[in-house]
């Protein structure tokens, strides 16, 4: 029994692996950008969402204690 070997499509799996195995890390790279990228989106918007949380809170707690209309009185002063 004799196995075949074709040598041009063994050259083509060859070329192909190490094209991938040198294609790797640049790729993997690419991953990590994009996964901080993501995490920097989160947490930014996370943040964001905090902050106008507490303005909301903080605004409600203001009106609280200040009791009053939003009316200027600038036009009294007649």
């Amino acid at each position: 029994m004799k196995a075949s070997i074709e040598p041009e499509i063994d050259m083509r799996r060859i070329l192909t692996l190490i094209a991938v195995l040198g294609l790797a890390p640049a790729l993997s790279g690419c991953i990590v950008i994009g996964a901080t990228a993501l995490a920097a989106d989160v947490a930014i918007g996370t943040t964001g969402a905090a902050v106008r949380t507490a303005g909301a809170v903080g605004g409600a707690a203001i009106d609280v204690i200040i009791p009053g209309d939003d009316d200027d009185d600038d036009g009294d002063d007649r």
